[in-house]
């Protein structure tokens, strides 16, 4: 699907651990709604009923449960069912989706986090969805130890990625805000240190500028 048949938007929200993508996705998503936009929330990996399983191998278990190359493998395995069931049907029909992390989280974490060559991810990118990237990508950024301190206060949440050490999330960090800097076109920096509500504003503010929201 390239992007001249996207009729509705696709937003993507990017970030490391704790960074409260979730959260401010549901508050996008009403929002959204409230503005008479029609949406659809998502995630990554997951998304579709194939992707959501995939989902499960990929956040359970020890840090060590997979080597770098066939955790991306995964990840793109679960985007491309993603794609196809849901984000490009939604699309087509109009409605405006957005995703819980997306393409960049794999160049931020198999990429900066675990080495792999970024032009490989890209390429994988490229294989299973052609030219399709975001309309607009809001990445949340806040300081690795305030991010693991909030993933580690949320019950039920420990995964094998929250797991890795604080080098690793510094990697993924930093493989954000390079992403933002080289695309400043789509990507659009939250700093995800402040309160709530000034980081929904902050959120609500660059969709009406990119996008033309008028909330």
């Amino acid at each position: 699907m390239g992007q001249s048949l996207n009729r509705g938007r696709f937003i993507s929200l990017e970030g490391g651990e704790g960074a409260g993508k979730s959260t401010q996705l549901k508050s996008l998503q009403g929002a959204l709604a409230e503005a008479g936009v029609p949406v659809l929330a998502t995630r990554e990996p997951g998304g579709s009923v194939g992707a959501e399983e995939i989902r499960t191998l990929l956040v359970q278990g020890p840090p060590q449960r997979w080597d770098a190359e066939t955790e991306v493998l995964l990840m793109v395995a679960a985007r491309r069912s993603h794609m196809t069931e849901t984000v490009w049907p939604a699309l087509q029909e109009g409605k405006w989706v957005l995703s819980d992390r997306f393409a960049d989280s794999t160049l931020a974490y198999q990429g900066y986090g675990r080495g792999l060559p970024l032009e490989f991810l890209r390429e994988l990118h490229r294989f299973i969805a052609s030219d399709f990237t975001p309309d607009l990508t809001l990445i949340l950024d806040l300081p690795v130890d305030t991010g693991i301190s909030r993933a580690i206060g949320r019950a039920g949440r420990d995964t094998r990625f929250e797991r890795m050490d604080w080098a690793f999330h510094e990697r993924v960090r930093q493989g954000f805000l390079e992403i933002a800097k080289a695309e400043p076109g789509r990507c659009v920096v939250i700093d995800a240190s402040l309160d709530l509500e000034s980081v929904r504003a902050a959120i609500r503010q660059a969709v009406h500028e990119r996008l033309g929201v008028a909330f």
